[in-house]
């Protein structure tokens, strides 16, 4: 439909005043409770998502204390092993869904729009509803936990048959929050395509798009292409449960093994879509205190869209002992390293970038030198776990939590924080206190090496995972393992104290408190107004 601007029309916007009431009704938000039920603004609903990914981080990580606290000791100590079951399933899927992603996408709506040069994100309604319908996803999830017979106990991968033969009625439940959480991130990732796409300032050609942009760009199209197929797999989990069908039923001419396959499409794009924007933020913060241009820029790029493209055809490594043909098990090994080369040249970059850089050492930095330090561990015990042979030994041994922890954990986690400090002097307008920080950092990169390092140790020894007890000859690492998680979980309320001092007060933050950043976002004032680049900037 065209639309035909009349001269009388223009008169009349035209006239004195008319703009300026334009404007001035349009900060006239509601306040209290109806301000963020109703926002549409891309800060406040970013705000929303950052809040929601911190209290679903410690929520999980209460359930993870209850894991380690019965691991304490070997023997039943605290909790039947049902409970225990419930526990490790609804902290991995708290984990994943409810703090990883939605901090990221919180991150996503801060910043995308102020690092593009856009007044707010292209599909400001949509953007609200995506996030209000996450709590009641989650209020779903955590409420099976009442039910009569408890909550899901077959694991957050919920293979079937134990999600479909084996489970209680709270599977219905579990289908449900998860469909809702689905329908949320394809909602984001559609709002950030569209945005970046249709938004970007005058002259912000692709190759000058900031790193950040890029990763949740890339992410953006992961999240389109595998969330149906997790929304597919566990309808199919459901109808098996209640609807009498035979998808992953042997008896029923069905197949177990397929589940496995439909899952890990879905699962193993799934840890990009939890590292990729990571790669981002350490992408953003690594040269700002290094003082130096990041090294490197259109490598970065396209080594970003290579591990998109390659996480796609590495799916069945997590099934080597399946008994899959010796054909197609050369075929994932060999894609699985092949996977590993991209992400090489991104490590080769960052210490390229700080190489003779003019490094300082606030806290941001530091949680991104532990991120590549760590994450590089991470990535080295995936590449063991790539080896078919070898995995049939590594296979469900606590090898494999270590492996993924150091990737979710120092990976994706610290990364959140080391943006969280990077960006907080803008969203609040005020400095954290950098010693509180400090003592953050390295209280928690003390306790993560201790609560997860040894799991290697304990996989290579043959423990087997998601178990509530075991032999004695592990007995003294687990302690030691435990410890360490509890040391962990409570250095992260020095984070939230940090946080929640920055935000009521502290040394007034400029305009740009790191002499090494870069970008539009540095351009307008501490705090960031509600509403920025109502006229577009130029970018030269």
């Amino acid at each position: 439909m065209n639309t035909v601007v009349t001269d009388s029309a223009v008169e009349e916007l035209e006239r004195p005043g008319i703009i300026e009431e334009q404007h001035d009704h349009h900060e006239h938000h509601p306040t209290g409770i109806k301000r963020w039920l109703l926002t549409t603004n891309h800060k406040e609903i970013g705000t929303l998502y950052l809040w929601f990914s911190f209290i679903m981080f410690l929520t999980g990580g209460a359930m993870a204390m209850v894991i380690r606290a019965e691991l304490f000791q070997p023997g039943m100590q605290l909790v039947d092993p049902h409970f225990f079951n419930q526990m490790t399933t609804v902290h991995g899927l708290i984990m994943v869904f409810g703090a990883v992603m939605p901090a990221f996408t919180g991150l996503a709506n801060w910043m995308i729009p102020m690092m593009i040069g856009a007044p707010d994100m292209a599909l400001p309604r949509m953007n609200n509803w995506s996030f209000w319908i996450l709590p009641f996803a989650f209020a779903l999830l955590i409420g099976s936990l009442f039910m009569e017979g408890g909550g899901p106990a077959f694991g957050w991968t919920f293979y079937a048959p134990l999600s479909t033969a084996f489970s209680g009625d709270s599977t219905a439940l579990f289908v449900f929050s998860v469909h809702i959480m689905g329908i949320s991130s394809i909602m984001g990732a559609i709002n950030v395509i569209v945005t970046i796409v249709n938004l970007r300032a005058p002259g912000m050609t692709w190759m000058k798009l900031p790193l950040f942009v890029w990763t949740w760009l890339i992410t953006a199209f992961l999240l389109i292409a595998v969330m149906p197929v997790l929304a597919g797999v566990v309808t199919m989990v459901l109808t098996d449960k209640y609807f009498g069908t035979a998808f992953f039923d042997a008896a029923g001419g069905g197949d177990p093994v397929m589940f496995q396959h439909i899952f890990w499409f879905f699962g193993h794009p799934e840890v990009y879509i939890m590292i990729l924007p990571a790669f981002g933020v350490i992408s953003a913060i690594v040269p700002a205190f290094s003082r130096k241009k990041l090294f490197g820029y259109a490598s970065m790029v396209y080594a970003t869209a290579s591990i998109a493209g390659l996480s796609f055809i590495v799916w069945a490594h997590h099934m080597f002992t399946t008994g899959m043909p010796v054909a197609a098990e050369l075929f994932f090994m060999y894609c699985t390293m092949l996977i590993s080369v991209p992400t090489g040249v991104k490590v080769f970059n960052w210490v390229a970038t700080l190489w003779r850089g003019s490094i300082s050492f606030e806290a941001p930095m530091l949680f991104s030198l532990a991120f590549i330090v760590l994450f590089t561990i991470g990535g080295l015990s995936g590449l063991m776990l790539a080896i078919t042979p070898v995995d049939f030994q590594y296979h469900d041994t606590y090898f494999v939590v270590a492996h993924f922890h150091y990737v979710l954990v120092t990976g994706a986690v610290f990364s959140i924080m080391a943006a969280a400090y990077y960006w907080l002097p803008k969203w609040t307008g005020h400095m954290y206190s950098e010693t509180l920080a400090k003592w953050h950092f390295w209280t928690s990169i003390i306790s993560v090496n201790v609560l997860f390092f040894p799991m290697h140790f304990l996989g290579l020894a043959g423990m087997p995972r998601r178990i509530p007890d075991y032999a004695l000859q592990f007995a003294d690492i687990n302690q030691v393992v435990s410890i360490g998680g509890f040391a962990f979980g409570l250095s992260q309320l020095i984070f939230l104290a940090v946080v929640i001092k920055c935000i009521r007060g502290g040394a007034k933050a400029p305009a740009k408190p790191w002499d090494g950043a870069e970008g539009l976002e540095w351009t307008v004032p501490s705090p960031a107004p509600l509403h920025t680049f109502d006229t577009p900037p130029k970018i030269a």
